[in-house]
């Protein structure tokens, strides 16, 4: 794979050839990291929703889901089923509703100061 960018010791455009091998060592890393904070997270999860996510499994998305083989990875290190999204990103996240829009919900905010920070906004 080739690969485009600036050279750091002379500040001039440079293309590199890597090999897969070194593309993965380079980020053992950084999944390390990955799969260490999913780890802690399921440890720190209530059982009965850790259980519904071992079961029914997760979905990962954005940036670092497009990398390959990554949703095997995590089901290898976590033994949790595990779905990429086809597409990085969140559809309709884009807005937040307005202001006005949140006052007739009030008691589905759990807190009455979230509400009011809400419609502050």
């Amino acid at each position: 794979m080739e690969v485009r960018g600036r050279d750091q010791v002379a500040g001039l455009p440079k293309t590199i050839s890597l090999t897969s091998g070194e593309i993965t060592e380079a980020m053992s890393e950084p999944l390390a990291a990955i799969i260490g904070v999913i780890r802690q997270t399921l440890e720190k999860t209530p059982p009965e929703l850790a259980a519904d996510i071992i079961d029914r499994g997760m979905v990962l998305s954005g940036g670092g889901a497009q990398l390959r083989n990554i949703d095997r990875l995590v089901t290898k290190e976590t033994g949790a089923r595990v779905r990429r999204r086809a597409a990085p990103g969140v559809r309709g996240a884009g807005r937040r509703p307005r202001a006005g829009k949140l006052r007739g919900h009030a008691p589905q905010l759990a807190d009455r100061g979230q509400q009011q920070q809400l419609n502050a906004a």
